[in-house]
């Protein structure tokens, strides 16, 4: 007797309890990391002014050099759920090994310009006399864990790929509590200050690397899979990464300029500015999780050769995504007499930002279809594409953004100029997914 085919309800039910399987635990995870940045400044700040600018000096470097590998996660996310979908668990994980190795080789390469460039890259910051000793302390221990830092993304990218982010919301969690009662062990207990600090989150970093190590490798042997370093497996990883890396620097550019011209706006306005973006970077956490999810069922679909299935599950995650959008811009709305004097209580401040705050949950259905869409061509290993559309992006925003202070615009215009580059973002993003070029199936693109 032959099974009746599934109704458009029970399919969009199906969608949905994969997309909260995965997207759940990944937020865990991802509020998870920049806690302990959090974490090393609240008790580093108790050790002084000094000590508090050195971190974060120290801290902006390390954040900065992580994450421009960010895509040792996103592409092995990719890789491995394609060959999860064609049923060969062995060589998903085969997969998964390449990119962890080649995350050992670049977090080699990473400490070994960073050890001798410490004083010089703290330097470019402008750190008084009294913050620069401290930074430079804290840096070069610190980048010592980064090869820790880049495996666990790597390793992430596995488990995500096979379907499963529980794992790395446990090996968070753990590495935050591990981090935090490290620290002040070694801060005040052992009396190393800022050292101590940095040699905590260094040995929290380890850990979960080598948690994320125990896992993988019990799935190689289980599944036959060599954990041998292989020179070809190694290279096509790094070449399916080189299209994300120009995505995540054209985007931290973005970044980068948009600060640069609200810090010519003025005092106020730059302090606004830092909160909106403290609060659009939040936001983003809560869409990437609907992201991450995308990447693995996505890749999984086209493994299967199951192009009509990715198309419906990209159906499904852009109306979550719009969805998550307008429940997020209208909680910033809501929420803006609670969370505003948190930050600051300075009047000025406030004027600047509540403008601009409307601008910004005006934006976040926008910025929710956009997470989903990027989280769905990175799932289908489209790399390329992504790299020259956030180029296009930054091309369009550049002129927009620096406009602004010459055409006597304040904080408002700047992020409508950061809406705009959502907008531009979304077009290059709908227009690859409505094109239908995105669908490659098989095991590998």
């Amino acid at each position: 007797m032959t099974q009746a085919p599934a109704t458009p309800k029970a399919v969009r039910r199906q969608h949905d309890r994969e997309i909260v399987s995965l997207a759940v635990p990944a937020f865990g995870a991802l509020v998870a990391e920049p806690l302990f940045v959090m974490v090393d400044s609240a008790i580093v700040g108790h050790l002084g002014t000094p000590q508090l600018a050195g971190l974060a000096i120290a801290a902006a470097l390390l954040t900065t050099a992580v994450s421009v590998f960010v895509f040792l996660a996103y592409a092995t996310t990719a890789a491995v759920a394609r060959r999860v979908g064609a049923g060969d668990l062995q060589a998903a994980i085969r997969q998964g090994m390449d990119g962890i190795w080649l995350a050992l080789l670049l977090g080699a390469a990473v400490i070994a310009v960073t050890l001798p460039a410490t004083p010089w890259l703290v330097g470019l910051f402008g750190a008084s006399d009294t913050a620069a000793p401290y930074a430079v302390t804290y840096l070069r221990i610190s980048s010592l864990g980064i090869p820790a830092m880049l495996v666990v993304l790597a390793a992430t990218g596995v488990l995500r790929g096979l379907q499963n982010t529980r794992t790395p919301l446990y090996v968070a969690v753990a590495g935050f509590a591990a981090n935090a009662l490290l620290n002040l062990a070694l801060v005040y207990g052992a009396g190393l200050g800022i050292a101590g600090s940095a040699w905590g989150t260094v040995a929290a970093q380890c850990g979960m690397a080598a948690a994320y190590l125990v896992v993988v490798v019990r799935g190689a042997r289980r599944h036959g899979a060599s954990l041998r370093p292989d020179a070809a497996g190694i290279r096509a990883s790094a070449q399916a990464g080189v299209p994300l890396l120009v995505r995540t620097l054209s985007l931290r550019a973005v970044l980068m300029i948009a600060t640069a011209v609200a810090a010519r706006l003025g005092d106020a306005d730059v302090a606004a500015h830092q909160i909106l973006l403290s609060l659009w970077s939040l936001t983003a956490f809560a869409l990437d999780a609907i992201a991450i999810a995308g990447q693995a069922i996505i890749g999984r679909y086209l493994g299967a050769d199951d192009a009509d299935g990715a198309r419906q599950a990209c159906r499904r995650m852009v109306q979550w995504g719009v969805v998550s959008g307008v429940v997020l811009g209208v909680l910033i709305v809501l929420a803006r007499p609670l969370f505003v004097p948190l930050f600051t209580p300075d009047p000025a401040v406030h004027d600047t930002l509540l403008p601009a705050l409307i601008v910004v949950a005006l934006s976040q259905p926008i910025a929710g279809v956009v997470f989903v869409l990027d989280g769905v061509l990175m799932g289908a290993g489209d790399g390329p594409y992504l790299a020259w559309a956030m180029l296009l992006t930054l091309a369009v925003f550049a002129p927009v953004a620096l406009l602004v202070p010459a055409l006597g615009g304040g904080l408002t215009a700047l992020w409508w100029a950061m809406t705009l580059m959502m907008a531009v973002r979304l077009l290059t993003l709908w227009l690859r997914a409505r094109s239908g070029r995105w669908i490659v199936t098989g095991a590998t693109r």
